[in-house]
């Protein structure tokens, strides 16, 4: 089994809490640097669980084109800062958080006011600024996902008119580059590569456990088919026709032959059926003429039966 280390070389943090993590995987063989490197960034750009900013409510403002007395920014701005928001919930129930600022202020992510189940990760983003003698009023509420949420308008006439709805961003991972390397060549002559793995994570998620979630969900997916078993389905048997059901008594047969049929376990049309004309000539007394006799009775009722053994 192909054993290869897994390190990381460099880990930053940068002034708006986002990380950066390089990481080198290696040796591998030909082929599974790609293979590593597609599959994992497929997962962490698409596949990981994350907290956004869903909806907000703005005291006195039931549009999103409206503005907010004595407050800088308008309504349109006020929902592109909060969305801008790094939040982690730990919570997969709705987390509502609140704000009361009172002007002359500037509004940032700090003065937000969430349950212990909610962590802001870039408290210095702002959010709008108040002037003297106003107030601002803020709900917002944030839920865990997947992926990417529009606003879905069909709902829109049965939420409250004043809460404004919110494109998600769920996804942690904002980034993610690879590259190959090659590396020494192994004693059998072939050459081993290298992979060179940069992840830019929004500060919720380290980058060391963006890269373990992502691997614990290849590993989820693949591990039903190493223990797949295929069962091969055994069609169910035809069921017989009708003519096949008929008694060997209403074939009208002569005496010789009917006797001769019901000594050699011949009941019915289907027990004739497994028989050629080979067959029927061996069968204790029975000659060819009761053997034509048979194969013409046969025939009334649309039945015919090979002539040998091989040509069944």
């Amino acid at each position: 089994m192909l054993q290869y280390q897994i390190d990381r070389i460099e880990h930053q943090v940068a002034d708006d809490r986002s990380q950066t993590g390089i990481f080198l995987i290696g040796p591998l063989e030909r082929g599974q640097a790609t293979t590593l490197g597609n599959s994992l960034r497929r997962v962490l750009m698409g596949g990981l669980e994350g907290s956004a900013v869903t909806a907000v409510r703005i005291s006195g403002v039931n549009h999103e084109y409206a503005t907010v007395p004595g407050v800088r920014e308008d309504v349109l701005d006020i929902l592109l800062n909060c969305k801008e928001l790094t939040v982690n919930s730990r919570s997969q129930e709705l987390e509502i958080g609140r704000l009361v600022a009172t002007g002359p202020a500037e509004v940032t992510a700090r003065d937000l006011q969430f349950s212990s189940q909610v962590q802001i990760v870039d408290a210095d983003r702002p959010i709008a600024t108040v002037n003297a003698g106003h107030n601002l009023e803020l709900e917002l509420h944030v839920e865990r996902g997947i992926g990417y949420r529009p606003v879905d308008r069909r709902n829109e006439e049965t939420s409250a008119i004043d809460l404004l709805q919110i494109d998600a961003v769920f996804m942690p991972v904002k980034k993610v580059n690879f590259t190959i390397d090659e590396t020494a060549v192994s004693e059998g002559g072939s050459t081993r590569e290298r992979l060179r793995m940069e992840i830019l994570t929004d500060g919720s998620i380290t980058p060391d456990d963006a890269v373990s979630e992502a691997a614990n969900q290849l590993i989820e997916l693949f591990q039903p088919l190493a223990t797949v078993t295929m069962v091969e389905e055994i069609p169910p048997e035809p069921e017989p026709a009708a003519e096949a059901q008929i008694p060997l008594e209403e074939l009208n047969l002569s005496v010789r032959a009917y006797n001769c049929l019901k000594r050699a376990q011949v009941n019915s049309v289907s027990d004739l059926m497994g028989f050629s004309y080979e067959d029927l000539l061996e069968i204790k007394n029975f000659g060819s003429k009761s053997a034509d006799e048979v194969i013409e009775a046969l025939e009334r009722i649309g039945i015919s039966i090979p002539q040998s053994r091989t040509s069944a």
